[in-house]
């Protein structure tokens, strides 16, 4: 129900804006998530925006300013775009909806057991 895409392979400093389609309107419900998981570690929390989209809006510090996420209910597609990207950043990204209207955040952490419907990964490799 969820299509991530525009995964890529960059240099650092690079730009990059992905895309999370949903297949149904009920999308506009829901905060929308995205998560990321490199080889090797946990999946985290990236960003989060809630159902309105000019309500709460929630990023991991290590995106924070970096990374802005936004969404369009009326395509009902949400987007990640990151800029000045880092080796770090490099991971398999992910967008999954939120079982609310609002971003589930405890201590400035996603809680990933929230999200309840998930997209398949798009890869993100930043390397020089």
């Amino acid at each position: 129900q969820l299509q991530a895409s525009g995964g890529g392979l960059l240099q650092p400093g690079g730009s990059l804006r992905l895309s999370c389609a949903a297949s149904r309107a009920t999308f506009r419900d829901y905060a929308i998530g995205w998560f990321r998981q490199a080889p090797g570690k946990e999946r985290e929390g990236v960003a989060c925006i809630s159902r309105n989209g000019g309500g709460t809006v929630h990023y991991a510090d290590s995106v924070q300013g970096r990374f802005t996420i936004s969404r369009d209910n009326a395509k009902n597609t949400a987007y990640l775009q990151m800029d000045r990207l880092k080796p770090e950043d490099t991971a398999v990204y992910y967008c999954a909806t939120d079982n609310g209207p609002l971003c589930t955040v405890i201590q400035d952490n996603l809680q990933i057991p929230d999200f309840g419907i998930w997209g398949q990964g798009t890869q993100v490799t930043v390397s020089s």
